[in-house]
C-alpha cells in the first residue's frame, strides 16, 4: 500500500524527551474509508471471483484495474483488513500453517506425529455429524436423492446407530432412508475455512474512477 496512504491527510504529532519537544508531521491513519453495504450487495456493481493460489491483491488489481496500487479496492470491497490472515493461503503454505499451528498448540500427544498428521487424524475429530440420505424412486423418472447433514455432539454420535429404512408415500413413491455418521477432522475444518476465503467480489472497473474521486474527497 505504498501509495494508498499518500491520499490520507497529514496531522501534527508532538513528541519529546529530556525537556526537548519536537513537532512532527505524520499521516493521519485514523481516517477511514469504506464501501456502503448497499453497493457491495448490488450485483450490478461487482462480479464474483475465485482467488487462485498464484493470486495476490496486487496481481488481481493489475489484471482487472490495470494498476497494482489499486489492490486496496480489492481488499476493502471484501472487508479484508489483514491480508496475511484474511487472504487464502496457497496450498503449500496452508500445509505448513496447519502443521505449525497444531504442533504449537500442543495438540500432538505422540512424539513421532507431526502437527499435520494430528490434524488429519480421525482419532480426535473437530466435530461430529449425522447424515440422512433419502432416495425417492419416482415413477418413470430418475431417482431423486436428498442429503441432510446435521451436526451433533460426541455422545449423540457414539450412540447413533447406522440404519436403512424403506417406506412408501401415499402417491406410491418408494423412499429409502439411510442414516450414517461421519466426523470432520481439524484438517478438514482448516481447509474449509481457507477455501471459503477464495470467494470474493470484484468491483467492476467502470466504477473505479468514481470510487477514487469519492475516496479523495472523504479522506481529504
Amino acid at each position: 500500500m505504498s501509495k494508498f496512504f499518500n491520499y490520507y491527510p497529514k496531522t501534527y504529532y508532538t513528541s519529546g524527551a529530556n525537556n526537548v519537544t519536537s513537532l512532527d508531521t505524520v499521516t493521519n491513519i485514523i481516517a477511514r474509508f469504506g464501501f456502503e453495504k448497499e453497493l457491495k450487495e448490488n450485483s450490478s456493481t461487482f462480479y464474483p471471483y475465485r482467488i487462485k493460489d498464484s493470486d495476490t491483491p496486487e496481481i488481481i488489481a493489475s489484471k482487472y484495474y490495470n494498476d497494482p496500487e489499486k489492490h486496496w479496492i480489492v481488499l476493502l470491497f471484501n472487508d479484508i483488513i489483514d491480508p496475511q490472515y484474511d487472504w487464502p493461503l496457497p496450498y503449500n503454505n496452508f500445509i505448513t500453517y496447519v502443521s505449525d499451528k497444531y504442533t504449537a498448540n500442543g495438540a500432538v500427544d505422540v512424539p513421532a506425529m507431526t502437527g499435520l498428521a494430528w490434524a488429519q487424524s480421525r482419532a480426535h475429530p473437530h466435530s461430529f455429524y449425522k447424515i440422512i440420505t433419502r432416495t425417492q424412486s419416482l415413477y418413470n423418472s430418475d431417482n431423486k436423492v436428498v442429503t441432510e447433514t446435521i451436526q451433533i455432539d460426541e455422545t449423540a454420535y457414539n450412540n447413533l446407530p447406522v440404519t436403512t429404512d424403506t417406506y412408501i408415500l401415499q402417491d406410491g413413491t418408494q423412499v429409502v432412508e439411510n442414516i450414517t455418521k461421519d466426523v470432520k477432522t481439524y484438517f478438514d475444518y482448516e481447509e474449509e475455512l481457507n477455501e471459503s476465503k477464495r470467494k470474493i467480489r470484484l468491483l467492476r472497473s467502470e466504477y473505479v474512477p468514481t470510487v477514487m474521486e469519492e475516496f479523495r474527497k472523504i479522506i481529504a
